[in-house]
């Protein structure tokens, strides 16, 4: 008997450490973590999630543009002048038809899978170009800190519209040398904002751990630091994106962006606006899917924005 319960009472000992460890790992995995409980507090705001959902039709209808040419079976660039300024809904064509005879709805789409691309590409590319430069002034400080401040500060206070007219002007570039031209100027407030939070970092005891076992410079700032700024990029990239936007519009209505007949909602305004008083909704349309996509973008940037706060709480 003595026997049988040492070996029960040894049997129990073995046994709750291992059903401690496994009701340990259920419990880490039942605790949500900082994204999900992000993703949580979006959903919650309303406003954010239908903007998100607009966000989404918005570039689903325009990446999707060759399958609405095919629908509405018009081509964005081909056009019949005595179908010209037809209203929407008249002889097949849903939105109407430009001055040219073409068909708005194809146009539309086209004009912005453009807009899209040379919105996201710039802000992808400012993020490389900033993040980079925060990245190491934050890290190293000292003179390289110092004189690439300087030059961020440089640039801030040149007027960015006027050199992309200077610089659109010089090389007229496409939609695809468009995002480069606006990302060389919009990448100087994500430089600022990474730099910042590379400051409070790197002095952490996981840095030091990662000197300690002779991670080099680089490998500290790509795999240790960088992860850690990834919700304020997050942030930055969908306030940016409105205004990047609103940047290829500008510089297409004042015909120094994507340059006709290549479509963008920009130029399709810049087209427009001679004719306002013939067909108001030849002006309208363009005016509004831009008006939509910024609105959108910004929505969801300021969801983010509070749903990453980390001082909130559910």
């Amino acid at each position: 008997m003595a026997h049988q319960a040492e070996t029960s009472s040894t049997n129990l000992t073995t046994i709750a450490p291992e059903r401690q460890s496994a009701l340990d790992r259920s419990a880490l995995r039942s605790t949500p973590g900082f994204y999900l409980r992000a993703w949580r507090r979006f959903r919650k705001d309303r406003v954010a999630m239908a903007a998100l959902v607009l966000a989404i039709l918005i570039l689903i209808f325009s990446f999707g543009a060759p399958i609405v040419s095919q629908l509405t079976g018009y081509d964005y660039a081909t056009g019949d002048l005595r179908k010209n300024l037809l209203a929407p809904g008249e002889q097949g064509h849903l939105l109407g038809t430009d001055a040219n005879g073409r068909d708005i709805l194809t146009r539309l789409a086209y004009g912005g899978r453009n807009s899209m691309m040379v919105a996201v590409l710039a802000v992808l590319s400012a993020l490389f170009i900033g993040g980079t430069v925060g990245s190491v002034a934050g890290y190293y400080g000292g003179i390289i800190d110092t004189l690439l401040m300087r030059f961020v500060d440089i640039i801030i206070s040149i007027p960015g519209i006027t050199i992309l007219l200077l610089l659109s002007v010089w090389f007229r570039p496409g939609p695809v040398g468009l995002a480069f031209v606006i990302a060389g100027l919009a990448w100087t407030g994500i430089s600022r904002l990474v730099r910042g939070e590379v400051l409070s970092l790197k002095n952490r005891d996981y840095i030091d751990a990662a000197r300690v076992i002779g991670a080099s410079n680089s490998r500290i700032i790509v795999r240790h630091l960088f992860p850690n700024v990834i919700s304020i990029i997050i942030v930055w990239m969908s306030l940016a994106l409105p205004s990047l936007i609103l940047y290829e519009a500008t510089l297409s209505y004042l015909g120094f962006g994507v340059t006709i007949p290549t479509p963008s909602w920009g130029n399709m305004l810049d087209e427009a606006k001679e004719f306002y008083r013939s067909s108001w909704t030849y002006v309208f349309i363009p005016g509004f899917a831009i008006y939509l996509a910024a609105l959108a973008f910004n929505l969801i940037g300021n969801g983010l924005r509070d749903a990453l706060d980390p001082r909130l709480n559910e």
